[in-house]
Order: C-alpha cells, then structure tokens, then sequence
C-alpha cells in the first residue's frame, strides 16, 4: 500500500499509512510571533485529525502550543525526552486536553496501532525552548514504519551518522528552508538536503520547512530564500540522487508514494 502524505506548510504534514494518520510538528497559525503566514491557507479542521501527533523539538514553530489545543482529546503526542519540565504550560494542556504524552529519545520506538511503529532518530539542531533555557530535550526525527517506511527529519543539519541511524526508508520529508533570509547551524538548505537525500536513498522524497512564513517587514530581502527551496532541491536532487521521485506539492496538496 502506498503512502499518502499532505504538506500543510512548514513542518506540518499528515502520513497516512496503513488507515494511520500520523502529524508531524503541527502549526496552525496565521502568525507566530513576528511570523506571518505568507503562502497558504491556515489548514482546515481536518488536518487536525490524527492517530499520533509527532514533536520534533521545542521550538515555538514545532511545538506549538495553540496548535497543540486543537488535537482531539486522545490524540497520543510523541515529543522529545525532557518536553514536559522544558515547556512551560505543555503538561498542563495535554492534560485538560486529554492527550496521551510520550516522552522519547533516539532509537525509543513506540507502537501506534495496526501495525504501525515510530521510531525516534536523531537530529543536530539546537532543540531548546527559545528564547532562553537550558538543553533540556534532544531534537529528533521519526521514522513512521508501516507498509512503508517514512523518515521525518524534523529540523536537522546534516550529519555523518545520519543514512546509518535512520536506516533503510521509502520516502524522507526533508526541510530545506527556514523561515528567515538566512539560515543558521543545524537547518539544511536544498543542496544539503540533497546531499542526505542521496546518502538515504529512498524511493521517493517531498521538500518540507520553506515557504510558509516569514518575518513580518521582511518581505524585500532576498525573497528568493523564501520562494525557492521546494524546486531548487527538487533540482539538485535530480542530480545527485537521479533515481528518487521528488515531489513537491502545493500547501494543502496531498501526493501518492511511492
């Protein structure tokens, strides 16, 4: 059975595997602090609509807690290994929502339903709670294994390990942007990310984290940065990686993998 995967924006897409639908790093804002929503509808009810919700790391654009709030009650949340002492007011939301929490760390899988596992990864990315704190959670990713196997890396740079820790997958939701004119350590641009992408060498891939928001006032500085990740990967990866699909879909478009 093939994967059904919707970009919703950001880092935000549903992997329907199997009758599961997992979420990764839901955001529903229109804006997130000095953030505005540039491209894309605010995602319907049902993106909301999940079997588990996936946490990559603290950070306000993946933990987000409004966003979190709109889960139903039962929605289980996989989040790194320390999220609830690091985040103030997430224990207390979960449970007035009634979400089931999961702390996890790298190589911790967890068991969904139907058949359908996830498994924390590693990421190297500064994961702590913005603007201030300690490192009191690790940033990962998720493999979803179900009749496929699907790697989502979160927020990452990229890594030596990182081919050999995921392990063998179908499809990688890779970020390729950010949300500002420049990127930081630990963010991959198109070319690195098609770098990981030839070095996981899965059958298909979609561009992630690019596109969706950007700092308001922002608007005329290096617009490129903005509009251009999802086919300038989508470029390299014919390149480096010629045998993987690459798709890159629209803001709420859903597209069929393998």
């Amino acid at each position: 059975m093939p994967v059904e995967i919707t970009w919703w924006g950001h880092a935000t897409c549903t992997v329907e595997d199997s009758g599961v639908r997992v979420l990764t790093d839901p955001l529903f804002a229109r804006r997130l602090a000095h953030l505005r929503r540039r491209r894309g509808a605010v995602p319907p009810p049902e993106a909301a609509v999940a079997d588990v919700a996936l946490v990559s790391h603290l950070h306000a654009d993946h933990l987000h807690l409004p966003s979190l709030a709109r889960l139903a009650p039962g929605t289980r949340l996989l989040v790194p290994r320390g999220a609830r002492r690091a985040v103030p007011g997430f224990a207390r939301l979960a449970r007035l929502r009634g979400l089931p929490v999961t702390e996890v760390a790298p190589g911790d899988e967890v068991a969904v339903r139907d058949g359908v596992r996830v498994r924390a990864v590693s990421a190297r990315h500064d994961g702590r709670r913005l603007p201030f704190g300690p490192q009191l959670a690790p940033a990962l990713g998720y493999v979803v294994q179900g009749a496929a196997r699907t790697y989502f890396a979160g927020d990452t740079g990229l890594f030596d390990a990182m081919a050999g820790e995921v392990g063998p997958v179908d499809v990688a939701l890779l970020p390729v942007g950010g949300w500002g004119p420049y990127l930081g350590p630990g963010h991959l641009d198109p070319a690195r990310a098609a770098t990981a992408l030839a070095g996981l060498a899965p059958s298909a891939a979609v561009p992630v984290h690019y596109g969706t928001y950007w700092p308001i006032g922002l608007d005329a500085v290096r617009p490129h940065e903005f509009h251009a990740p999802g086919e300038e990967f989508a470029r390299r990866a014919g390149l480096l990686a010629p045998k993987v699909t690459v798709r890159v879909p629209g803001h709420g478009e859903r597209v069929r993998l393998p």
